[in-house]
């Protein structure tokens, strides 16, 4: 199936390095849209529920598009970055965190200002009707999230770096109809894709283990 060249990457290696990639996107490579097909073949091959396999995938390189939905997310993220929550705002006052969380708020800032620039926006969709369900949505959503990691899996194997985000959500309506996305199909992620510059791809800091893990009880 792969057509594409993948890196000399472990399955660890790709687990553990697969980072976020906003200031480091290539904004003037061109990605072949096969290239991309390539990676949603694998994201196919993602767990559905009940295998219905409700997903869709809108891939937007159209750059008219992509400037009106990066236009949307730059206004939406201007709201985020001046908030409580952004992630400028989290661990201030932590002396380990701080400097982590300014670095990835000066990045997340970066993108915030470009996404509509980056060569391919992906938004993947599941088909759920008109309003979502109520209560818990594990369900749903696991039939969905699981693939677009898959994709994001992918595209680092093929040189390709991406970012998880979510902003857009908050006008989910507007952008559907950018897209012509039908009623019924609700947005799970929007996910720039692109070439990356650098290689230090390497694992993140984590709390440790056993301030997260519960065995038999919490």
């Amino acid at each position: 199936m792969t057509s594409y060249p993948t890196l000399d990457l472990t399955p660890d290696e790709l687990l553990t390095t697969t980072r976020t990639v906003r200031k480091r996107l290539d904004l003037t490579r061109p990605v072949p849209l096969d290239l991309i097909k390539e990676c949603l073949e694998i994201a196919l091959q993602g767990p559905s529920g009940s295998n219905q396999q409700g997903w869709q995938w809108v891939v937007v390189t159209d750059p008219d598009l992509r400037s009106q939905i990066g236009a949307i997310y730059g206004e939406l993220f201007a709201e985020y970055q001046a908030s409580k929550h952004s992630a400028n705002a989290l661990f201030a006052d932590d002396p380990e965190r701080g400097p982590i969380q300014k670095r990835v708020g000066d990045s997340a800032g970066w993108l915030g200002e470009h996404m509509g620039e980056v060569p391919v926006l992906l938004i993947p969709c599941i088909k759920a009707g008109k309003n979502l369900p109520s209560g818990n949505q594990a369900g749903l959503w696991g039939s969905l999230l699981p693939a677009v990691w898959n994709y994001a899996l992918a595209a680092r194997a093929r040189g390709l770096g991406t970012a998880w985000t979510t902003i857009h959500l908050a006008r989910e309506a507007e952008v559907a109809e950018i897209l012509g996305i039908p009623e019924g199909f609700h947005q799970g992620a929007l996910i720039p894709t692109a070439y990356y510059t650098g290689e230090t791809f390497k694992v993140a800091p984590r709390d440790p283990i056993e301030t997260v893990l519960h065995v038999n009880t919490w």
